[in-house]
């Protein structure tokens, strides 16, 4: 059985991103001093900075699944494990220009690709958001728009986290489920490119 919980395309969330813009810069302003700002004005974790000879190219918008099984945990039991995300991506304009999946990968519709690897990661704003995170990326396609993408960042997160209840019994071993989530992916590039 698969249980899929949905989430927003970018359209129809910035009436709530422009809410959470202003109380994020109410509340710095009231914290003594504005923070490094990362897309919806929140600060981005020290350990997720890309290195110096890189540059912000682009952000696009994912939309989509984290996928979980229910499988046999190393400290007996059962858990669930995280299997590969599932995610269209859409860029300002609100056009799909690619996809998101296993590996993980990113893919442009142009058929350039990107893998990437965890470098560092830090929490999630809230309990069931997925982690942020830092991977380094390399080119895993044809020459297009992911070609010289070098670094990625994973930011604003919402929901995607495991499910915490189920998995808790050997019936529901290879039990899949899709959990919905969003966040913005940056790519990085070589500041020379």
């Amino acid at each position: 059985m698969t249980t899929i919980a949905t989430a927003t395309r970018p359209g129809l969330r910035t009436g709530l991103a422009a809410a959470a813009l202003c109380a994020g810069l109410l509340l710095s302003a009231c914290a003594g001093g504005p923070a490094a700002p990362m897309d919806g004005g929140k600060p981005v974790p020290a350990a997720l900075k890309p290195a110096d000879s890189e540059r912000a190219a682009f952000t696009w918008h994912a939309v989509g699944s984290q996928i979980y099984e229910c499988r046999a945990s190393d400290k007996g039991g059962w858990a669930w494990v995280f299997v590969a995300p599932e995610a269209d991506l859409f860029n300002q304009k609100d056009e799909k220009v690619g996809t998101h999946g296993a590996d993980p990968n990113w893919t442009a519709l142009d058929g350039s690709k990107t893998l990437g690897t965890v470098k560092a990661r830090a929490d999630g704003e809230r309990p069931g958001d997925i982690p942020l995170l830092l991977l380094t990326a390399k080119s895993a396609g044809t020459p297009g728009k992911m070609a010289a993408v070098t670094s990625v960042q994973r930011l604003n997160t919402e929901g995607g986290n495991a499910p915490a209840k189920g998995c808790a019994v050997q019936a529901d071993a290879g039990k899949r489920v899709k959990e919905g989530y969003t966040a913005d992916y940056v790519f990085f590039t070589a500041k020379n490119t």
